[in-house]
């Protein structure tokens, strides 16, 4: 007969003593894991984020959309004053996403997010989390983000009717994309993204805030698979390139094929990429071209993470 261990939950305070000074920060480098409970890529943008006489505990953004997402934080039960800031924040940065995490989701604030998620646009979301640490028997403590209140896309895209839906062609790039994400993530661990907005690019976390992976429909009828470097200032950008570019030849040959090694002087960014033709149009050929965008991400994934990893812990970004 099988033996099992007795669960146990454990007071957070055990964890982390103090939500401000001890929480927010873990919570800051472990985006990636809240983003996986509520389907998001997240990157942190900042820490205590100032809104007026207020500091929000984090601002992210959602790689999918490029949009705001702030994300505030409390231990014990949901209360007025948290809900009040949060609303604040919202306004205040312009969210299109807002998450309220702590040990407890009080019952008339369920339902307050619930309907703020039903009155508000389909461009605006609400999430209630709560945070749990358990362990068993003498094992080591592990944490669960256990989601309370999600957004209902479909209730809200019936409400809003047809001013928002999407045009033929922002149709046609939704169910590109939602099949591209949806494999990405099921088989590959690529992303955390769940849901496929109508736009004709995304881009997915490195690990590294403002260096990520993408796949676009770029202009001249071409499809692109890249490494993005919009890391902060152009200099840091430029020299995170320059550096690369010292390793192009061993790059490739991991790589298996020539990239397009694209500086952009006349710009803050930078990118290496790989082209291939095509179109959203081109119907018979959009499951070749997927297959197409996903192996090179993943060959930017293997070619490029320990290569970042390594100038971030020799030269910090």
């Amino acid at each position: 007969m099988p033996e099992f261990g007795k669960i146990k939950k454990l007071n957070i305070r055990d964890i982390w003593q103090h939500e401000a000074h001890n929480f927010t920060p873990w919570l800051a480098e472990n985006l990636e894991k809240l983003g996986e409970s509520v389907g998001m890529d997240l990157e942190l943008v900042e820490q205590e984020a100032s809104v007026g006489n207020f500091s929000l505990d984090i601002l992210a953004k959602d790689l999918s959309t490029g949009h705001n997402v702030i994300i505030e934080n409390q231990f014990g039960d949901t209360d007025h004053d948290h809900l009040g800031k949060m609303l604040t924040y919202a306004a205040g940065f312009d969210a299109s996403k807002v998450i309220w995490i702590s040990e407890n989701v009080r019952d008339e604030h369920r339902q307050t997010i619930e309907w703020l998620n039903q009155r508000t646009d389909t461009d605006t979301q609400f999430f209630a989390i709560e945070i749990e640490v358990f362990k068993i028997d003498e094992s080591k403590p592990a944490y669960n983000f256990k989601p309370i209140v999600f957004p209902n896309e479909w209730r809200k895209s019936k409400k809003e009717g047809w001013k928002d839906n999407p045009s033929a062609k922002g149709e046609a790039y939704r169910e590109y994309f939602q099949s591209l994400i949806d494999e990405l993530r099921n088989k590959h661990a690529f992303t955390k993204a769940k849901v496929a907005q109508p736009q004709n690019w995304y881009i997915f976390p490195t690990g590294i805030s403002g260096i990520s992976y993408g796949t676009s429909f770029a202009q001249g009828g071409r499809v692109r698979a890249e490494l993005y470097i919009d890391a902060g200032e152009s200099e840091t950008n430029k020299k995170l390139f320059d550096w690369l570019v010292e390793q192009k030849q061993t790059i490739e040959s991991e790589f298996g094929e020539t990239l397009d090694w694209e500086r952009l002087d006349d710009r803050r960014a930078s990118r290496i990429a790989i082209y291939r033709e095509g179109s959203i149009d081109e119907v018979e050929k959009l499951k070749e071209i997927q297959a197409w965008a996903i192996q090179e991400l993943l060959k930017f994934r293997k070619a490029f993470s320990s290569r970042l990893k390594t100038y971030k812990s020799q030269v910090g970004l």
